[in-house]
């Protein structure tokens, strides 16, 4: 009842790490959900992450800008259909950086272009284990939208997968940045809270746009 009556407040959740509520206004989800529909179509499209183990990530992901797998990156779907990944949006790139003024402040923007979108789509059985953002070449911040159901997002430490971690509440529209002494913290999700997507936006499971700066010599 509190979240209906009151607005929610922008919280540091540790030195360098802030989660936004509700950055994105319903047009803005709209908007970028349709991106998302548009980057899942193959080819380089929507697929199932396989780990050097055997095992499947119960998220599927679509790239932008380089395709991620463990644990690097490549300018195929090496991984997947093998095609040419999809190009990173000049667009995407300002939202990040507006993004980080707005959560960290002015000084934190990178003058290095963000140039990946890992976008990952979670069912209602779909978890993220904790780890680490750390393939880049780059401490950039790290800038993540949430579209579609809520979630519980685990916020942890640098040091390890356990505590101290802090679980918060992403709902759609939420962005989360989370940079500077926070940069290279673990962090997961550990629950996805079918049915809490806004109707309008027709949805069903969560989306995840999380956008970096790769820092590699030739990323321009």
């Amino acid at each position: 009842m509190d979240a209906e009556l009151f607005p929610r407040e922008r919280v540091s959740v540790a030195p360098g790490a802030v989660h936004v509520p509700d950055r994105l206004d319903s047009g803005a989800q709209q908007a970028l959900l349709a991106a998302c529909r548009d980057w899942a179509r193959p080819p380089a499209g929507l697929r199932t992450v396989r780990t050097p183990g055997g095992g499947t990530m119960t998220a599927r992901q679509v790239c932008l800008g380089r395709h991620w797998y463990p644990y690097g990156y490549a300018r195929t779907a090496v991984d997947g259909d093998g095609a040419p990944v999809k190009p990173f949006p000049a667009w995407l790139g300002e939202l990040a950086r507006r993004s980080v003024a707005d959560a960290l402040g002015p000084d934190a923007v990178p003058a290095e272009p963000y140039d990946i979108a890992l976008i990952n789509f979670y069912d209602a059985d779909a978890r993220m284990g904790m780890h680490r953002d750390s393939d880049e070449r780059s401490d950039a911040p790290v800038v993540s939208y949430s579209l579609g159901d809520a979630c519980v997002f685990r916020f942890g430490n640098p040091r390890n997968r356990s505590h101290p971690y802090t679980d918060v509440r992403l709902r759609s529209g939420d962005l989360f940045v989370f940079g500077g002494p926070s940069r290279y913290a673990h962090h997961g999700v550990p629950r996805v809270l079918p049915g809490t997507a806004p109707p309008g936006l027709a949805l069903r499971g969560r989306l995840n746009v999380t956008l970096r700066v790769s820092g590699f010599p030739d990323a321009t």
